[in-house]
């Protein structure tokens, strides 16, 4: 019987044993780490720990209240079934779902179920993977921004492990290498680089693997020779590959900006670009910038990550608007815009955007382009000023090069006296080939400018219509966009007032020289006409051949020094108002017996019969006998003397003498009326001298007009002013 009892006692002993266990057990699952929830064959929650209850956010008298499917409305009931039987057949299965907590929102759980005991109840261990997945799937985002930059980038891009061996290549470098992606994969990065530089890349090699980054230059080669590289490249990329960004610099300058080291791949290529990189969402919010980004913007990453993009836009104008348009139909747009910088700095940007919306977000590349808008603005603003030098000149202005005119003004148009539209639709050899006479000498001028760069001379053009022009040339070669400047005046003008200075200046040389010779010789000879008229009278031999020659002489050189002698000082001279076709016709009857002795007539015409000017009768007189005289004499074997007097603008009287003489050289007309300058084989040139310098003092103008084999006219314009 004692046995008996004792045997109870130790059996309740055991039993509270076995209860304590249990109480300890369930207080241990109560505050487990992870949530354990048990249900019925019904769903019905039966029991569930302190995470559970956190999980679902509710007391566990609540939770107990519930059935599984409360918390699971996105998982239908069919997959539950099916998750059950897997439990019940394989043991144990795992997977997850999406939970709706009572405090609202969503959670990822995943979850292990298992059997418990006989009456097909479950017991479910939950763990919140919510975190875990955002993780994901922000890592995902990141993969695909790096293989969108990877892809579009305009550098090259290539991975490869430890021993060279080619991982990846992107677009840009399969383009440069000209080889397809499938003959790079595998093959060794050493095997593209110039055999003279494999030292140095291993090095730079080693300076990756103990700095993390190296950069340098490189020359490659592919199948049209050598290329040369400007590259970055960077350690411990996807499990210790490395990756080298390699840039272009055959042909261009190497940009200064060399790419940063990173430790992550986007990051590494993503904050080493040289254009302004950044990511938004589709709100319009900045989540992602590069460095370059930060510089544009004159802003940190700070500042620009949470703002919107469409912030810094200057002015939200159609042009803007139509970009935004563009980009939500097309899903990418290129265009110029201006932004006003935090700091207030206005900039134009160039800028590309690609939309992303099926990953979220969406990228914009931005180039600061203000530099160039700057000069541009300063050029146009320069061509303007240009523009208004070259229309505002005095002088002649014409931009040209070897393929015809690019632009003339009007000065220089008139000058020419060509149409401008008709001269800019030329060439520059048909301008030449117009007048033939002026080919040489501008083919001359166009040979120095091309020699020196620039010329400057005195070039005769001779017009369509026979007219001749001095125009000064100065021409400079590429001036203006590629054009050659050519500055040019008339100066015809110009060089004949020269001439006239210097005939004049002549002429009071030669007064001053006369005055001396006239009054030095007249005292002499007048002595010497009174001897002679003595001994005339005295001899008695008949000698009066010889006197008569002396005595004609003696004449002769009195008339020379009366012409030195109005050469020689300004002549006290009247003015009276005179007819001056009576005094033409004196000096007619005067020469008229000559004119018959040679058989030459003389031919008038008188627009009227009386012209009154204001002048000195003789002088006048003087001067038609000098030109008429020196027409008789030009014509030994007769002819014709036109005179002609008509009206000239209304101003003045044109008095014409024209002969039928052998003519007068070019070169020898220019020289009429110089000192002591005279065509024939005994004259002085004092005759015309004198002539010019009396028409000249009487306010008029000698012009002559000669052509060799049909005569010489001469033209005196006198003014009815006086």
């Amino acid at each position: 019987m004692y046995t008996d009892i004792e045997s109870i006692s130790g059996y309740k002993q055991e039993i509270n044993k076995l209860h304590s266990q249990i109480e300890q057990f369930k207080e241990l699952i109560d505050h487990t780490f992870e949530a354990l929830i048990i249900v019925d064959e019904n769903r019905d929650i039966i029991y569930s720990n302190f995470q559970a209850c956190s999980l679902f956010a509710l007391s566990r008298d609540e939770v107990l209240t519930k059935n599984l499917e409360d918390f699971l409305i996105d998982t239908p009931g069919e997959i539950l079934s099916y998750q059950e039987q897997l439990i019940f057949r394989e043991g144990s299965y795992n997977d997850e779902w999406v939970v709706q907590p009572a405090a609202g929102g969503h959670k990822q759980v995943e979850f292990i179920g298992f059997p418990y005991g006989k009456e097909k109840k479950v017991v479910y261990k939950l763990r919140d993977i919510t975190g875990e997945r955002a993780l994901l799937q922000e890592r995902m985002m990141t993969t695909q921004m790096f293989l969108d930059v990877f892809n579009k980038a305009v550098d090259c891009i290539v991975i490869y492990d430890k021993e060279g061996a080619i991982i990846d290549a992107n677009h840009s470098f399969c383009t440069t290498m000209s080889r397809e992606r499938e003959e790079l994969l595998g093959k060794k990065i050493q095997n593209f680089i110039d055999a003279s530089q494999l030292k140095m890349w291993q090095k730079s090699l080693e300076e990756v693997i103990s700095k993390g980054a190296a950069t340098g230059e490189i020359e490659m080669y592919d199948r049209q020779g050598n290329i040369r590289f400007e590259y970055s490249t960077s350690a411990n990329i996807f499990n210790k590959h490395y990756m080298s960004i390699f840039r272009n610099i055959t042909e261009k300058v190497a940009m200064e900006r060399k790419l940063q080291k990173s430790e992550q791949i986007f990051s590494e290529l993503f904050d080493q670009t040289l254009d302004a990189i950044v990511f938004w969402n589709e709100e319009g919010y900045i989540f992602r910038v590069n460095h370059s980004a930060c510089k544009i913007f004159e802003s940190n990453r700070n500042h620009l990550i949470g703002t919107r993009l469409d912030d810094y836009i200057f002015k939200k104008d159609e042009r803007y608007k139509s970009m935004v348009a563009t980009f939500c139909q097309k899903g990418e747009v290129r265009e110029e815009l201006f932004y006003k910088m935090p700091n207030g700095q206005i900039k134009l940007l160039e800028l590309t955007s690609k939309m992303h919306s099926s990953e979220g977000y969406n990228i914009t590349i931005f180039r600061n382009v203000s530099e160039r808008w700057k000069i541009e603005r300063e050029l146009r603003k320069s061509e303007k000023k240009f523009r208004k030098i070259f229309e505002g000149s005095l002088d002649g202005m014409i931009l040209w090069n070897e393929f015809g005119f690019a632009d003339i003004n009007e000065i220089g148009a008139n000058i020419l006296e060509l149409p401008k539209d008709r001269l800019l639709s030329m060439s520059v050899k048909e301008v030449m080939e117009m007048v033939p006479e002026n080919r040489d000498k501008l083919n001359s001028h166009i040979a120095n400018v091309q020699l020196k760069g620039q010329d400057k001379t005195i070039v005769p053009i001779t017009f369509e219509h026979g007219k001749i022009k001095h125009l000064e040339l100065s021409t400079r070669k590429n001036l203006y966009y590629g054009l050659h400047l050519t500055i040019f005046r008339d100066i015809t003008e110009t060089l004949e007032l020269q001439e006239q200075i210097r005939k004049s200046d002549t002429l009071h040389v030669v007064g001053e020289l006369a005055a001396g010779i006239a009054h030095e010789i007249r005292n002499p000879m007048t002595a010497l006409k009174g001897f002679i008229q003595l001994l005339q009278g005295s001899v008695k031999e008949d000698f009066s051949t010889y006197f008569n020659v002396i005595t004609s002489e003696i004449k002769r050189i009195e008339t020379i020094i009366t012409e030195f002698l109005v050469l020689a000082k300004p002549q006290a001279m009247r003015y009276f108002r005179q007819n001056v076709i009576g005094i033409m016709n004196e000096t007619l009857e005067l020469l008229r017996a000559q004119a018959l002795f040679q058989n030459i007539q003389f031919q008038t015409n008188f627009e009227e019969e009386e012209f009154l000017i204001y002048c000195e009768g003789n002088q006048l007189k003087q001067v038609f006998i000098n030109i008429i005289k020196n027409a008789l004499e030009v014509m030994p074997d007769g002819g014709r003397i036109f005179i002609r007097a008509k009206r000239d603008h209304e101003d003045y009287i044109r008095i014409s003498i024209e002969d039928e003489g052998p003519g007068i050289p070019e070169e020898k007309l220019k020289k009429l009326g110089e000192p002591f300058y005279t065509t024939k084989e005994r004259g002085t040139g004092l005759g015309l001298m004198v002539s010019y310098k009396i028409i000249e003092e009487h306010k008029g103008i000698v012009e002559v007009e000669s052509e060799e084999g049909k005569g010489t006219t001469f033209h005196i314009l006198l003014p009815f002013g006086g």
